[in-house]
């Protein structure tokens, strides 16, 4: 099996970066969820609030992080760690020491998209902070993030994709691209579903190790690129539908993944991975 798709999402819930390699940390992806949008209270926000914030395409230079959106001129933001007392902000029920960005970034955002974003903030994960991976479903090890939903990595699979969009066509919907999923990591694989009973995914120089089916929410339906909502609850109902995970409630697709070997090593579109089976 090969690896065909990486991306990062330096802003938790705006537009993803495809890259061909990434460095891998024990955190996620280089970059990875290092930002995120909070609101007045501090509470993180997301496309679950905003579906527009898919609108915001974001880049990276040598010492930017660039914002773009048709509305408005683009902002480029410091690499360089903003000035400024540390926060207190929520994730879910984790809460993260952050660092403000400048308001110009809050200011930026309701210009582009209106008065729905009025009151949203940017912050920036403080690196001197340790985010937990919940112990649940670590065998005893541990793990940490920055701000993803619970887990470092997130990786899908082409035959799974496939074999939604074939449920999705036979019912008649449209099919859905991969980015509604906003996987870190895709590896081409023909049979549906295999990932779900995969332990370990392996290179030469890297070990993930799959720990927890996703669960998805209503994000999946917001089309990546309008940040509308095409088609009313789709995909989600009809991967309800599909019930990949019968033990467990709710929608699933993908794998929550922790890195288990190789910190610091590359990971490139074209890898050559195996699998090992998951222990029953």
């Amino acid at each position: 099996m090969k690896i065909t798709q990486l991306t990062v999402y330096p802003v938790k819930s705006l537009q993803g970066i495809d890259v061909t390699q990434s460095d891998m940390h024990a955190h996620g992806l280089a970059w990875d969820r290092r930002w995120m949008l909070v609101d007045a209270q501090q509470r993180f926000v997301t496309q679950r609030q905003l579906p527009a914030l898919a609108t915001v395409s974001v880049a990276l230079t040598s010492d930017s992080l660039v914002f773009s959106h048709p509305a408005v001129e683009p902002l480029a933001i410091s690499l360089e760690e903003p000035e400024g007392n540390l926060r207190l902000v929520s994730v879910w029920n984790d809460h993260c020491k952050a660092l403000p960005e400048s308001d110009a970034v809050s200011e930026w955002l309701e210009a582009a998209l209106g008065e729905q974003a009025k009151g949203i903030s940017l912050v920036r994960f403080a690196t001197t902070f340790t985010r937990a991976v919940e112990e649940d479903f670590l065998a005893g090890g541990e793990a940490h993030t920055y701000f993803a939903d619970g887990y470092p990595f997130l990786i899908t699979t082409t035959g799974s994709l496939d074999a939604l969009n074939n449920a999705l066509v036979v019912a008649g919907n449209t099919p859905v691209p991969m980015n509604r999923f906003r996987p870190n990591i895709v590896v081409a694989c023909d049979e549906a579903w295999q990932e779900d009973g995969w332990g370990t995914l392996k290179s030469d120089t890297y070990q993930l190790t799959l720990r927890k089916p996703c669960q998805r929410c209503k994000i999946i339906t917001v089309d990546q690129q309008t940040g509308t909502i095409p088609a009313q609850a789709e995909p989600l109902k009809t991967l309800l539908a599909l019930n990949t995970q019968p033990h467990l409630k709710g929608a699933h697709f993908g794998q929550n993944a922790t890195l288990t070997a190789g910190d610091g090593s590359v990971i490139r579109v074209g890898d050559e991975v195996t699998a090992t089976r998951r222990e029953a």
